[in-house]
């Protein structure tokens, strides 16, 4: 195995932005001579000056997010809320909207999610939580942490985030909030969408502030606009008057339009008989369903691959081309086949999560804490798509083909071929995509994932005797059983009475007509989903990969930990924090298929696959401090040490095998196959944080903090030449392997996921928030926050796909830069906010046409939101609030390179989402 190390320079030089940040940061400290006053606000200030709080008086490293009032954190989802934090950035999904989030610039499945303290399950084949399925108005906030600490259950190798809900008896009185929105979505899209948001929280207090309760529910409606998604198939060569030229091999242009619906509710039962004694019910639940409807044109133009069909014989070649220094930059391909696609796919999630905490203070000293959790999720997926074009009538027949004529750097093209006339283009297998006798004029995948956390914590503080270091000893227990399941079903769509059989040509339902995303040309469109049953029927289909898409994966977690509270001086310093360690415990499984290819090649399975459990146990021992030091005049010097991991994807540690005989280059006449690994060990590292933060008050504070990670284990895909085959093949079939001149021994290829070792992570962090009052008086009302990330790491992962011997690529997830800047304005009721955040170019993790994950590079962006608003401050009226906000405010595309082992050129997808534009009331009383 070879893994490459390298160090990366330059690793932290600022764009513009970041050095405007930077100067921010230098110029508070010396403007801000003195402590702000200690005054009474609201709204967008008291969510500020909140999340300042939290932070000042951990006692990790964290960055907060708070809710300036109920319901009024003023995101779609949590998730672009905490994308603004500090070192967080966020992965849009196919929607526009933020989902996915990194901290530190790391992959999301470094990360772990808790709510109220407890881990959260996904709806996704990993772990990483998506954070857009839960309401910003149900939430009163949010805590980043960054360093380890003993009592944390579940922490991740980049941080661990805590969603939090409101408890009842916070509050002083009864306290009801409605919200309501009205927005439109892809502004500046071809078509634009339309939806609502709508919130109601109740909370109140009964039987002499004993008993508190908590209700909110959230509801979003929307259909987005019909975005653009373009892309190519990456360049290729061909021959032009006799020379060998560079060319496009193909475009690919789809419309697509989202309709989604999420229902969100929230409860908190609070019962608090006496100042001891005090327990606490949660309830979380969320529906979220996404259907997108799709329709495109895919057209292969350098597709000399057809030559060896029977009937699809007629490659392309290049004619009338304008080459520059060997690359084609104008041209026409003939003999074109396009795919006219219309596809129907969406999720439908739910997710749901129960908590009982129980605290009693048993003696003066001595508290115990008793906590059971469930979480469940479950997502039903669906993924239909039809291929249409030109009719396919079989051998000797003569294909109708068409002309395309491009520009490079454009997806715009120019047409021989009407690919809206439904004389022409009919239901057919276009480019022979189906294997085996049978005619594929269409494909469906319906996988459905399931997701369950069970867990019991135990845990008791004691005061300990004042005048030591140590003011409080803590230990605790938490159990925790974790299973996911992933089943796949896939199988041809036929056309309804033909059974596949070949060369059947199908009319085009209904009569509409759309454009190809960017590309210019109309295309017929229809409703797949409702065409299920009248027009298509599934035809069943069972293969290798599809089968080894199925598995399920088992944890059981048992966590124990000790930890001392510090509460001393060092000299005349005063000195807080704590010293712990916690046993992490870990018997995992997994239960999968492995599955034998027949002897002839074809995608087709020799025998049942046979179920296959394996696993491992082991633990982890994580030693933590955290030390932080008040330094006068409210500066603080914070220092955290500590081992961390994060456990494995689920993906990766499947038990699937799949196994066949590899029949060209140097797997030629040998087994080669293909899964997870079910032993596979976390990601860990040793890590190391600083941190020097100024604070005024709660009012203000600046900081700058600095981390590094060495890691001792990480996980990297890696082929094994040298895999003994010979528990994963029955006898007979390699019996027949050998008498058919296959193979001759059990030794072949094997790729999978394993431990790799070696490597480091770092990064600096600036972030400053900062009232312009304390700069000038007549700044009264303004404010900045900003920060900056910078992240590096030593570590390449090497090209295993076979694709691009000797290329590396970053950790994924790994953005090197990381900004955020928001400008806001607050007086007499009058509010304004401006916030944009950006992120580097990253490797992302995508779903493929498969259903499957795939690493892919994805170009840094820069989204700018905008909020206005107005609050009656008295009279008849108070607490009502007129609001607007505009998201992505610059119209940020979404641009996604194909591969994710070499420099990007090919644009593999490209989606222009257009801005959305919300008006709203809100009504507090």
């Amino acid at each position: 195995m070879n893994i490459s190390i390298k160090k990366q320079k330059g690793a932290f030089a600022l764009s513009p932005v970041g050095a405007a940040c930077a100067v921010l940061l230098v110029a508070s400290v010396n403007v801000m001579a003195q402590e702000a006053q200690t005054v009474t606000v609201t709204g967008i200030r008291k969510g500020i000056e909140d999340a300042i709080s939290v932070k000042k008086n951990s006692d990790q490293i964290v960055e907060a997010v708070s809710a300036e009032d109920i319901g009024k954190l003023p995101d779609t989802s949590i998730a672009e809320s905490l994308a603004r934090l500090p070192g967080v950035s966020a992965q849009r999904t196919a929607g526009g909207r933020a989902s996915a989030i990194s901290i530190r610039g790391l992959s999301p499945d470094f990360s772990t999610a808790t709510l109220n303290g407890r881990e959260q399950v996904s709806t996704g084949d990993s772990r990483g939580v998506e954070f857009d399925q839960y309401p910003s108005e149900l939430l009163s906030g949010a805590v980043v942490y960054k360093t380890p600490d003993a009592g944390l259950i579940g922490q991740g190798l980049a941080g661990t985030i805590d969603l939090r809900t409101v408890r009842p008896l916070d509050f002083s009185a009864r306290t009801v909030a409605i919200n309501a929105r009205k927005q439109r979505l892809g502004v500046g899209t071809d078509v634009t969408g339309t939806g609502s948001r709508f919130s109601l929280s109740y909370i109140d207090q009964f039987a002499d502030r004993t008993i508190g309760v908590a209700l909110g529910f959230a509801r979003l409606d929307e259909t987005g606009g019909a975005i653009q998604d373009n892309g190519d198939w990456g360049g290729g060569t061909t021959t032009y008057n006799g020379q060998t030229v560079n060319v496009i091999n193909g475009f690919k242009g789809y419309t697509r339009q989202t309709k989604q619906t999420r229902d969100g509710a929230m409860a908190s039962f609070q019962f608090k008989p006496n100042k001891d004694l005090s327990s606490t019910v949660d309830i979380f639940y969320s529906k979220f369903d996404q259907n997108q409807k799709s329709y495109g044109i895919e057209m292969g133009l350098n597709d000399s691959w057809v030559a060896n069909d029977s009937f699809r014989d007629r490659p392309g070649s290049l004619i009338n081309a304008t080459v520059n220094n060997g690359t084609v930059t104008t041209g026409t391909f003939n003999n074109v086949r396009a795919v006219v696609r219309n596809e129907a796919l969406g999720n439908k999630d739910k997710t749901s999560s129960i908590g009982w905490n129980t605290k009693w203070q048993a003696t003066e000293k001595l508290q115990l804490i008793a906590d059971l959790s469930y979480s469940k999720a479950k997502r039903d997926a669906f993924n239909l798509e039809s291929y249409a074009g030109t009719a396919t009538n079989g051998p000797g027949t003569t294909p109708l083909v068409g002309n395309i004529t491009y520009t490079q750097g454009s997806f715009k093209l120019d047409s021989s071929l009407n690919y809206a006339d439904r004389s022409i283009v009919k239901l057919t297998d276009v480019q022979g995509w189906s294997c085996c006798g049978d005619e594929q004029p269409g494909y469906s995948k319906l996988p459905t994932i399931r997701d369950d956390i069970k867990a019991a914590r135990l845990d008791g503080k004691y005061a300990l005797p004042e005048g030591g270091i140590f003011s409080d000893l803590s230990v605790g227990l938490n159990l925790s059983d974790r299973q996911k399941t992933k089943d796949t079903l896939e199988g041809y769509l036929w056309l309804k009475g033909t059974n596949g059989a070949l060369y059947q040509n199908g009319e085009m339902p209904g009569s509409g007509v759309g454009i190809a995303g960017g590309t210019g040309l109309q295309i017929a469109t229809f409703d797949v989903l409702a065409a299920l049953g009248s027009v298509f029927e599934v035809g069943g289909r069972s293969t290798p990969d599809i089968v080894n898409k199925s598995w399920q994966v088992k944890e059981k977690m048992t966590t124990a930990y000790a930890k001392l509270d510090i509460d001393t001086t060092a000299g005349s310093l005063p000195l807080r924090g704590n010293i712990g360690v916690q046993m992490v415990g870990t018997d995992q499984s997994s239960t999968a298929f492995t599955t034998n290819r027949v002897l002839s090649g074809d995608d087709k399975l020799a025998g049942l696959p046979v179920s296959y459990t394996s696993g491992t146990t082991y633990t982890d021992v994580l030693p933590s401090m955290n030390l932080i030091g008040d330094l006068g005049n409210g500066y603080t010097m914070r220092l955290g040490l500590g081992k961390q991991m994060a456990r494995p994807t689920m993906n990766d540690m499947r038990s699937a095998r799949a196994v066949s005989i590899g029949s060209s280059g140097q797997d030629a006449g040998r087994f080669t196959g293909s899964g997870g690994t079910p032993d596979l060990k976390p990601f860990r590292a040793t890590a190391i944080d600083v941190s020097f933060e100024k604070y005024f008050g709660n009012a203000a504070y600046v900081g700058v903090a600095a981390f590094h990670k060495d890691l001792s284990s990480y996980v990297v895909n890696y082929t094994n030449r040298a895999f003994d085959f010979k528990n994963f093949v029955s006898a007979d079939y390699l019996a027949a392997a050998i008498a058919a001149g296959k193979v001759t021994d059990t030794i072949g290829t094997f790729t999978s996921p394993i431990n790799g070792k070696g490597g480091s992570i770092d990064g600096v962090e600036l972030s400053a928030s900062l009232p312009l009052k304390q700069v000038a008086g007549f700044l009264d009302g303004f404010g900045i926050q900003a920060s900056y990330s910078g992240t590096t790491s030593s570590i390449s992962l090497p090209d295993t796909t076979g694709n691009n011997s000797g290329a590396s690529m970053p950790l994924p997830g790994l953005s090197r830069d990381v900004y955020g800047l928001t400008v806001y304005y607050e007086k007499n009721g009058f509010s304004a906010r401006v916030a944009g955040r950006e992120r580097s170019d990253f490797v992302g993790e995508i779903a493929d046409n498969f259903a499957q994950r795939q690493l892919t590079y994805i170009k840094g962006e820069t989204v700018v939101d905008l909020q206005l608003g107005y609050e009656i401050q008295s009279g008849p009226a108070k607490g009502l609030g007129l609001l607007l906000q505009v998201n992505n405010l610059t119209d940020a595309k979404y641009v996604e390179y194909r591969g994710a082992y070499k420099k990007p050129t090919s644009i593999n997808k490209e989606i222009k989402y257009g801005k959305t534009i919300l008006a709203g009331v809100n009504y507090k009383f």
